[in-house]
C-alpha cells in the first residue's frame, strides 16, 4: 500500500517520500516473508538470505528516520523561498544530498553495526532471523544513538519550518502557487508525516537506550574478543516457547515487525486518499476499461469475416433483401460490398411508398442516397453491377434544367470498373 503513490512522487522527484515508501515497502516485505518461511520452525534454511536480511534490518534502525530527515529539509527549504532549483545542476544536488542521507546513513550504521556485533544472527521460531548486538558501552554509541540523533535533527528542522511559516505565510503562498510539484495539501501532509515520525522516532529510541542500560554493560576490549571465530559463527536458534514468554523479547520483536506496518498505513493515509492519488486512480480506471474495450471489440470484429456463401435473408419495413457472402477472410474487419457481396435482388411490398425530394442539381450531390423503389439485376460480373432506375416522379415537379428522372439509370459502384476508367 506504501508504494501505491511511489509513481506521482517519484514524478515530483520527491527524494525523501520515494526513499520512505522503498525501505518501509522493503521492510514489509522482508517481514512477510519471514513470518512464513519460519513459520513453526527455526531450521536455518538460507544461511545467505539470512544475512541478507539481517544487514536490511540493521539499515532500517535509522532508514526511516533519515528519510524523515530528508522531507523535513526540503519543506523547510520551500518555506525558506529557497527551493525553487533555477538550474538542473542545483536540482541533482539537491538529489544528491538526500540519497546521501536517505541511502548513506544506513550503510553507515551496517559498518558501524559490525563492529558490535555478537553473533552472525539468531533465528527466532515465528519470527526469522535477526541481527545480534554485544551489549557494551560502544554499542550505545555505534547503534542505540543513531535514531535519537537524527530525530533531533529532524525536530529542530520541523520547528523552524512551522516558524518560519507562521512568519512569511502571503511568501508561502506565492511559493505555492508557482510550483507545480508541491502544492499547499502535499506540505501540510508531508509535515504531518514528518511530525508523527518524529514523535515515534526519539521516544522509542529513549525507551531502547534506558531499557539496555539497566542490564549488565561490559566494555569492548579487542575485536578478537567480540568477533571470536566459533562463538560468533554459531547460530543460535530460540524456539517461540521461549522467546513468547520472556516479555522483554516478546515486545522487542512484535513492536519491530509492527512497526514497520504502521509506518506503511500512515504514509497511505496521508497520501493514498489525496487529490493526485483519486487522479491517478481514475486514469487507471479509465486505462483498464479502454483497454477491455477494445479487446472485446477486436475479439468481435475478428470474429464477423465472412466464412460461408450461403445467402440469408434481412427484412424490415415491408423490404426484403437476400445477401449472398463471399468465403474468404479479408486483412480488413471492416466489409466491402464492392468486393465481398453480391446483391441480386431487393423487393418492395406494395404498401411501401416511395418517399424521396428533388432538389437543385448539384455535380457534388450524391445520387445515391436516393430512395430506391426497384432494383434490377443485371450481369453479375465484376464489370457489370445491377441497374438501380430512379422512381418516376410528377411531370410538373421536374425543374426544367434537371434530365428527366424516368430515363436516368445508375449502375452500382465498382472499384474494378473505376480502375477500368
Amino acid at each position: 500500500m506504501c508504494a501505491i503513490p511511489f509513481y506521482w512522487h517519484l514524478e515530483a522527484w520527491n527524494t525523501g517520500t520515494c526513499m520512505y515508501m522503498a525501505w518501509t515497502g522493503l521492510g514489509c516485505l522482508m517481514q512477510c516473508i519471514n513470518s512464513i518461511v519460519w513459520n513453526g520452525n527455526m531450521v536455518n534454511r538460507a544461511p545467505v538470505y539470512c544475512d541478507i536480511v539481517t544487514h536490511i534490518q540493521v539499515a532500517l534502525n535509522v532508514a526511516i528516520p533519515a528519510c524523515s530527515l530528508c522531507i523535513n529539509r526540503r519543506l523547510y527549504k520551500v518555506a525558506t523561498i529557497n527551493a525553487v532549483m533555477v538550474t538542473r545542476s542545483e536540482k541533482r544536488r539537491a538529489i544528491m544530498v538526500d540519497l546521501l542521507i536517505g541511502v548513506g546513513i544506513p550503510i553507515l550504521q551496517m559498518i558501524a553495526q559490525y563492529t558490535v556485533s555478537f553473533h552472525r544472527y539468531v533465528i527466532f521460531e515465528d519470527f526469522g532471523p535477526v541481527f545480534s548486538n554485544a551489549l557494551v558501552t560502544e554499542t550505545f554509541l555505534l547503534f542505540f544513538a543513531w535514531p535519537v540523533a537524527i530525530g533531533c535533527v529532524s525536530l529542530v528542522y520541523c520547528v523552524l519550518t512551522i516558524y518560519t511559516l507562521c512568519k512569511r505565510e502571503r511568501q508561502f503562498s506565492e511559493m505555492m502557487s508557482s510550483n507545480r510539484n508541491l502544492n499547499r495539501g502535499r506540505y501540510i501532509r508531508l509535515m504531518a508525516l514528518s511530525a508523527i515520525e518524529i514523535l515515534g522516532t526519539i521516544p522509542i529510541g529513549t525507551y531502547f537506550i534506558v531499557y539496555n542500560a539497566k542490564k549488565p554493560v561490559t566494555s569492548w576490549k579487542s575485536w578478537s574478543q567480540t568477533h571470536d571465530g566459533h562463538l560468533y559463527s554459531h547460530i543460535f536458534q530460540v524456539p517461540a516457547s521461549v522467546w513468547r514468554n520472556t516479555p522483554d523479547e516478546s515486545n522487542g520483536l512484535e513492536m519491530f515487525r509492527w512497526l514497520l506496518v504502521a509506518c506503511a498505513f500512515v504514509f497511505f493515509a496521508f497520501f493514498g486518499f489525496a487529490d493526485e492519488a483519486r487522479r491517478h486512480y481514475r486514469l487507471v480506471y479509465k486505462s483498464l476499461i479502454s483497454r477491455i474495450t477494445s479487446t472485446s471489440t477486436v475479439t468481435l470484429r475478428g470474429s464477423s469475416h465472412a466464412t460461408s456463401s450461403a445467402p440469408y435473408m434481412k427484412s424490415k419495413g415491408g423490404v426484403s433483401v437476400s445477401v449472398v457472402t463471399a468465403s474468404g477472410d479479408k486483412r480488413d474487419s471492416m466489409v466491402s460490398f464492392t468486393d465481398q457481396l453480391s446483391i441480386p435482388s431487393i423487393s418492395f411490398s406494395s404498401d411501401l411508398k416511395p418517399d424521396f425530394k428533388i432538389e437543385q442539381y448539384s455535380p457534388s450531390d450524391s445520387i445515391a442516397s436516393s430512395s430506391v423503389t426497384s432494383f434490377e439485376p443485371g450481369t453479375l460480373s465484376s464489370l457489370h453491377q445491377p441497374v438501380v432506375t430512379l422512381p418516376v416522379a410528377p411531370p410538373a415537379s421536374v425543374p426544367p434544367h434537371l434530365p428527366d428522372p424516368t430515363k436516368m439509370t445508375i449502375r452500382g459502384y465498382s472499384s474494378e470498373a473505376a480502375n477500368a476508367v
